[in-house]
């Protein structure tokens, strides 16, 4: 079944007095895959909403992330403050399936706004966060010579590293696919520099992996350990 056919049916099924819904996510782009899944939002007058489920319609997996038009400015709100925001990609860029009351439109323009003017600004502490982090993770990696520490060592530095660069170019963050995705537009050739870095690792070799990290550290002031001091929470 056509995906955004799909996606219509499947909110008739589950929510058929909907105001508006959309379908976005690597469906409805040049990247979609056999594994696809269709991410759809729904926007209801009130409860059960806001939650969020796993499903299944024909052929497809489903997740939909259903909201109220408070909750969903409020989720979009948190979200933003992280410099992730899943929520106002798939609106601003997926398929408005329909909209009942203006509410889609509304919700479609607010979202593509807010993806154009990009997120806010790492803050300064964060940034020393990611140094501190990196700089223990790069004195695990030296010290280590088990083959598996290294592996894990190493794609936790090919992460974080990846998360300071997008946060030092004032670029939106991301998780699995989507953070590559953002650092292809944001740092182009990192993300191939970080998955050789890595290989080296399993052979042996752990100085290129170190070499593009410490490059991407630099740019933030370098290593960060004597001096970094966190306060505690009661």
């Amino acid at each position: 079944m056509d995906p955004i056919e799909a996606a219509r049916a499947v909110v008739d099924e589950h929510h058929p007095e909907a105001r508006a819904a959309f379908l976005g996510g690597s469906v409805v782009t040049g990247r979609r895959t056999a594994t696809s899944d269709l991410d759809v939002v729904v926007l209801l007058h009130g409860a059960p909403a806001p939650y969020r489920a796993g499903l299944r319609y024909s052929d497809w997996p489903v997740e939909m992330f259903v909201h109220t038009e408070g909750t969903w400015h409020a989720y979009a709100e948190r979200e933003l403050r992280r410099r992730r925001s899943p929520l106002l990609w798939m609106c601003a860029h997926g398929v408005l399936l329909f909209d009942t009351d203006g509410l889609g439109a509304r919700i479609a323009a607010q979202a593509r706004k807010l993806t154009a003017a990009g997120p806010p600004a790492a803050p300064a502490e964060e940034i020393d966060d990611r140094r501190y982090a990196l700089t223990d993770l790069l004195d695990d990696l030296a010290g280590s010579d088990d083959p598996s520490e290294r592996l894990f060592i190493a794609t936790e530095l090919v992460r974080r590293t990846g998360e300071l660069a997008l946060a030092l170019a004032g670029s939106w963050n991301g998780t699995g696919k989507w953070l590559a995705r953002c650092l292809e537009k944001a740092a182009p050739g990192l993300s191939t520099r970080l998955r050789n870095g890595v290989n080296e690792v399993l052979a042996g070799r752990v100085e290129p992996l170190t070499a593009v990290v410490e490059e991407v550290l630099g740019q933030a002031g370098g290593r960060l350990w004597v001096g970094y001091h966190r306060p505690g929470t009661s």
